[in-house]
């Protein structure tokens, strides 16, 4: 055993690879990656890049079948924890916008809930262009900020929460450009299909919180109006009622 200790995660990137553990485990995950997975139609043997790969979960699952697969992300501490749980696996620090690979190294490009942090998508993917090999395929996916759904009782100020929450987002409707944006980049053969995630436990209460408190915070919403929103959704929590529903859209092209 080594004597030397893995740095330990800041609480922030700790509470955000708790998040993505549980969001990982949700039902219907699994399947999702792995219909991700699928459609890069990666041969073992060949590279593929999973850019902002987090915690490294699916960096394993490609490596389980039988890819050279590499992760990337820009937190350093992101990084060393995904080393951390597969010491065996090639992890490197990196944006979507500067990536850490050679020209034409990777048959497979993913990028899985990214894109709306990227400031610049359109120079993200002439970067996905340059790494990716003749013919090699990309994969996006991802939710659009502003057509997130949560029953209430009050649509007015759910509609005001969700759109001043996906305006603290850099670019929060990107998700519904993929086709556009995989077009102007060059990319063949691109194709865009919807699948949704649907919650109605109390796990997506942790994420209404934030929402509500971005709402404050922009001044769109008062404090008090903004706790008994949430107390609304609980209240659905408690009584079997909530209901929050993420389209997330996948595209795909050859480059």
């Amino acid at each position: 055993m080594s004597s030397t200790k893995t740095a330990q995660p800041d609480d922030a990137t700790a509470s955000l690879i708790r998040l993505l553990d549980a969001v990982d485990a949700l039902p219907g995950a699994a399947d999702l990656r792995a219909h991700t997975y699928d459609l890069l139609r990666v041969s073992p043997g060949q590279v593929v890049v999973d850019v902002g790969c987090g915690a490294g979960r699916a960096v394993s699952e490609l490596a389980d079948r039988g890819a050279h697969s590499v992760g990337v992300d820009p937190d350093p501490q992101m990084v060393a924890a995904a080393r951390g749980r597969w010491a065996d696996l090639d992890f490197r620090e990196g944006s979507a916008g500067e990536l850490p690979l050679d020209d034409g190294a990777v048959a497979g490009y993913r990028a899985d809930k990214v894109f709306h942090e990227v400031a610049d998508p359109g120079a993200a993917l002439a970067e996905a262009r340059r790494v990716l090999a003749p013919g090699g395929r990309i994969v996006l996916i991802g939710q659009d900020w502003d057509t997130v759904v949560i029953d209430s009782d009050e649509p007015e100020l759910t509609r005001t929460i969700v759109h001043v929450r996906a305006g603290t987002v850099p670019s929060p409707r990107v998700a519904r450009g993929y086709r556009s944006l995989l077009l102007d980049a060059g990319f063949d053969d691109v194709t865009v299909e919807v699948q949704t995630a649907i919650f109605t436990d109390r796990l997506v209460l942790a994420m209404l919180t934030g929402f509500a408190a971005a709402a404050c915070e922009a001044g769109a919403v008062g404090r008090e109006q903004a706790d008994a929103w949430l107390a609304g959704q609980a209240q659905r929590a408690e009584t079997d009622r909530l209901f929050v529903a993420v389209p997330l859209f996948i595209a795909t092209g050859i480059g």
